[in-house]
């Protein structure tokens, strides 16, 4: 990190041609979602006009949507893609991160456009793209296509996670956890902390219904893993699990009514679906009717 800090600064304070290790160590520091701050100095004229300008402000707003609006990422994306200055490769990346942005702002529309220009492209970071086409296809309902993706997508493109979220959402609680211990392991296997913490986080999500005792042990871990990450979107999700797990308990609609607010914050209204899951799980354990206005929408 301290290299990737120090080479982006120089290329952009001395306007370097020569990129090709920022390129790839670019590459390296968005591939696994842990996110360490760059934290560059700002610089004097907050308009890129070199390539290592663009470069410096797409690696920071990739990074500094752990802590802005979506929005906010979206905007700056879109700012430095329309510079026309970025590499071919990192065109790439800024399109793929834009096209996330989009799909946590439930701009599914947007995001696919940018995953299908991704995956497309046939680049490196295409089997990402694939997986979040199949993403798409389930929010939409599609699970025939998010199914059909699955065995193309192999570890790059997180195959088991996907499949973890498809059967999830079928209410296949027993095929989700395997697919998300399956997910966990293989992340293992291949030293990725980031990825880890998700399946970590997913597999808590999907044993919370049915066992809370289970799920406390699984939260337990999964905020352990997320120690020293900056994972917002997963911190918060771990935050609707325990809401699950506590259902039926005193506290749980304030806490939902802070967590909303976060989640607004953060721009992140793909969560609000799980918040009301959580809600309408809290009300049915106390036997009550939902009312008919609350804090997730």
């Amino acid at each position: 990190m301290a290299c990737l800090r120090q080479g982006l600064r120089l290329a952009r304070d001395h306007g370097l041609t020569g990129l090709g290790q920022l390129i790839e160590a670019g590459f390296v520091y968005t591939d696994d979602s842990v996110w360490e701050p760059l934290a560059l100095p700002a610089p004097a004229d907050p308009a890129p006009d070199t390539a290592a300008d663009a470069v410096a402000e797409l690696l920071t707003a990739i990074t500094r949507r752990q802590r802005e609006h979506r929005q906010r990422t979206a905007d700056r994306l879109t700012a430095v893609l329309d510079t026309g200055l970025l590499p071919a490769e990192l065109t790439e990346l800024a399109l793929y991160h834009r096209a996330k942005a989009y799909k946590d702002l439930s701009q599914n529309d947007a995001a696919r456009t940018g995953m299908q220009q991704v995956a497309g492209a046939d680049g490196r970071l295409a089997p990402k793209a694939r997986r979040g086409l199949a993403n798409l296809a389930r929010l939409a309902g599609d699970f025939p296509t998010a199914l059909a993706a699955v065995p193309t997508l192999g570890w790059k493109g997180r195959h088991h996670r996907v499949l973890g979220d498809i059967r999830w959402s079928q209410a296949d609680t027993g095929l989700a956890i395997a697919a998300f211990e399956a997910g966990r392991a293989e992340a293992e296997q291949h030293g990725a902390a980031g990825e880890r913490a998700m399946m970590q986080v997913r597999l808590a999500l999907a044993v919370s219904f049915a066992d809370p005792v289970r799920a406390g042990d699984e939260l337990a871990l999964a905020h352990q893993l997320l120690e020293g990450l900056d994972q917002r979107s997963n911190t918060l999700l771990a935050q609707v699990v325990a809401l699950i797990k506590d259902a039926g308990t005193p506290g749980v609609t304030d806490r939902a009514q802070s967590l909303h607010g976060e989640l607004e914050a953060a721009g992140l209204p793909f969560l609000h679906r799980f918040m009301q899951l959580a809600l309408a799980f809290h009300h049915a354990v106390r036997g009550e009717e939902p009312p008919s206005t609350g804090c997730a929408r």
